[in-house]
């Protein structure tokens, strides 16, 4: 299988991995990155994305099928003539050695002389904006100017694919926000490929050109962020990306795009057919929380009663757990104005929604 000279950076083939010879925690992956391309593979624990990266690496061989970098097989390559460049969540640096020191290691692996050495290494400590502190060592800085050294080794010596390996995980919230920026801008100005694993949906959404969300060891969606969000293709990635509320009822009417569904309190409902079979098959509705309009009046073609649960006022806008149609975990964001409303605890409201707002996926099971 040749690739050379199509925008492939990489292809998995048909890949499959097993560590047991019985069950297989990679099936039949099937996936081509383009160059240049920031994808990022999304999944919980356990399904199957930390070792689609690590085979890629080259530290995990695939039971079957084959990868292919730049047009060529790797299968048999060693991690080190790989050629790739690797962020890990750990940051990997050497302790005893200063951050320049960190830097040029890999480059003098690669027997370039001193001057090209120092001047990478210098260009890399810019790019990530830490040109003051070579002569530190890495227990000398703080968690993000560790990680940004972590991020610099990887790009010294001009990697044409970078992969990340839940990088930002040891950070808190705020750096780890701003090192999502930080690596996208490196991402953009560089023109690289970046591979990257996480499962933090936000930090997909924020970062990817496309995400690819595992489950079970095989991709359930490739998409770009808005269209998985948008768009999910099935029960699982709806409740994976962002919040979502599920409501569980059966088909009574398909018409083009559109189906009804009666809700297991036998409320009727309109929704857009995704993924769904025939009149009579049980489906689960996602409509996502921001999506729901509080005593809609008549404005909206699904309007039912919930129960106010609970409320909770977070800043930008108020929280509300309701009870709809047996689920009590159903919820509905509404944006602070500043007016108050006379919501109360125990309160029955009406809410709405549209149609193409509420997508019938597969039954949950």
């Amino acid at each position: 299988m040749d690739l050379a000279g199509t925008n492939s950076a990489v292809v998995f083939d048909h890949v499959q991995k097993s560590y047991d010879g019985e069950t297989l925690v990679v099936k039949d992956l099937n996936l081509d990155i383009a160059r240049g391309e920031f994808l990022t593979m999304l999944g919980p624990s356990g399904s199957g994305k930390t070792t689609t990266l690590m085979m890629l690496a080259g530290f995990e061989v695939p039971t079957h099928g084959q990868i292919i970098l730049e047009g060529e097989p790797i299968t048999n390559v060693p991690p080190h003539k790989r050629g790739i460049g690797m962020v890990f969540q750990n940051y990997a640096l050497f302790p005893h050695m200063t951050v320049a020191e960190n830097l040029a290691f890999p480059l003098k692996v690669r027997k370039m002389d001193r001057d090209e050495v120092d001047k990478k290494v210098k260009r890399a400590l810019e790019m990530v904006e830490l040109p003051e502190f070579g002569n530190r060592r890495p227990g000398q800085l703080s968690g993000g100017q560790q990680q940004r050294v972590a991020v610099a080794r990887a790009l010294v010596f001009d990697p044409h694919l970078v992969l990340m390996d839940e990088p930002l995980g040891a950070l808190d919230k705020q750096l780890r926000e701003q090192m999502q920026y930080e690596i996208k801008h490196i991402h953009e100005d560089l023109g690289l490929t970046v591979v990257y694993v996480t499962h933090d949906q936000s930090e997909a959404l924020t970062m990817s050109d496309r995400i690819a969300v595992f489950e079970d060891g095989v991709i359930q969606q490739l998409s770009t962020p808005d269209d998985l969000y948008e768009k999910p293709q099935n029960s699982f990635v709806a409740q994976f990306i962002g919040e979502n509320n599920q409501l569980d009822g059966t088909v009574t009417a398909m018409n083009g795009v559109a189906c009804g569904v009666k809700l297991s309190d036998g409320t009727e409902v309109k929704a857009e057919k995704v993924n769904v079979g025939s009149v009579g098959e049980k489906t689960t509705l996602s409509i996502r929380p921001e999506r729901v309009e509080l005593e809609p009046g008549n404005t909206m073609d699904n309007i039912v009663p919930g129960k106010i649960e609970e409320l909770i006022y977070l800043g930008d806008h108020i929280r509300i757990r309701m009870n709809v149609a047996g689920n009590d975990e159903f919820v509905v964001k509404v944006r602070n104005r500043g007016e108050r409303r006379n919501l109360e605890e125990g309160q029955t409201v009406s809410i709405g929604w549209a149609s193409s707002d509420c997508k019938a996926l597969d039954a949950v099971t």
